[in-house]
């Protein structure tokens, strides 16, 4: 018998629908969308069979996640969802020069701060003019979180203190460094929000980014 390679998040279960509601108010009818630290798989699946027009790039840097990845898609059979590809948000190039949206959910947060401003970056660097990048999770606004955010931060902290619930304030900064402008925040179950930005039209003059 063949081991079923996918797997599960609940957190998927629960907010997928929510998501999918943002995404139909934003993505574009046609192109290609990268997923960003797609995880299980199960999120890209599900937006994939709401999203016949458009083609689907998953991706992880986790081994064990792009075979689920690949797991859920063949069980769905779906054709517009393609294999998963080794991508690295905090790495300085990503083996993909263009897409037409980024999506990236629960992923901030889990990760250096350095992630985060190259997770911008990407984006900043293969999407077109007006493109979409949608961001899913908890946030500060100007230091101030909900308490249950503040309880997860310290979970997250003590598997890794460079992980942390990120403020709004930094990541409009760090997204206008890389081009992006952040449009839309709006609020989500379970003290999550949606951030949509969006490529500027004219890019800003390359240089280094640093943020504390």
């Amino acid at each position: 018998m063949t081991r079923d390679a996918r797997l599960f998040a609940p957190s998927a279960a629960r907010n997928r629908e929510p998501i999918l509601a943002m995404l139909k108010a934003h993505l574009p009818p046609r192109g290609l969308v990268l997923e960003v630290a797609s995880g299980s798989g199960e999120h890209i699946v599900h937006f994939a069979q709401a999203f016949p027009g458009l083609d689907f790039q998953p991706s992880d840097a986790d081994r064990q996640a792009r075979v689920s990845i690949d797991a859920w898609r063949d069980e769905a059979g779906l054709q517009n969802v393609r294999p998963a590809i080794a991508v690295d948000a905090a790495a300085g190039s990503w083996p993909i020069s263009a897409a037409d949206a980024v999506l990236c959910i629960n992923m901030i947060h889990i990760a250096p701060w350095e992630a985060a401003v190259a997770l911008l970056a990407g984006a900043g660097r293969i999407l077109p003019p007006r493109g979409l990048l949608y961001t899913y999770g908890p946030y500060r606004f100007n230091g101030v979180t909900a308490p249950s955010n503040e309880e997860f931060e310290r979970s997250l902290q003590a598997r890794d203190p460079r992980w942390g619930v990120r403020d709004i304030r930094q990541l409009t900064v760090a997204a206008t460094s890389a081009g992006l402008a952040l449009e839309h925040v709006v609020g989500m179950p379970a003290n999550n929000h949606s951030l949509i930005f969006r490529r500027r039209q004219i890019l800003p003059p390359t240089g280094r980014f640093v943020i504390g």
